[in-house]
């Protein structure tokens, strides 16, 4: 079975991947503050095996949304995910714009 993408709406994507019988879930953008890379209500979705389609920080976090995202499909209880500038791991991270996103990560059944 061939896998359908939609880079422009991972919503999209995600109703494929669990048409295909994926495990899937969803990060969502749900607050931000000052200068942040992506606005409320962008999404990024992951499959089971790390697949990913969206952005919530135009790359800065990713890494890490994906793999709170893989946790969330093993174990199935949702996360709350907040990255700044202040925090010490937004620099290391990469989130050094100034600003401060808070993410919700759910699995989609």
């Amino acid at each position: 079975m061939t896998t359908a993408s939609h880079p422009n709406d991972p919503l999209l994507t995600a109703e494929t991947w669990i048409d295909e019988s994926r495990a899937v879930a969803i990060a969502t953008v749900i607050e931000t503050w000052g200068s942040a890379p992506r606005p409320v209500g962008s999404h990024l979705v992951v499959d089971a095996d790390g697949n990913f389609e969206g952005s919530v920080s135009g790359g800065c976090v990713e890494g890490a949304v994906v793999t709170a995202a893989l946790d969330v499909i093993a174990g199935g209880t949702a996360q709350m995910l907040e990255f700044g500038v202040t925090d010490e791991t937004a620099w290391r991270l990469g989130l050094s714009c100034g600003g401060r996103i808070r993410i919700y990560v759910e699995r989609l059944d």
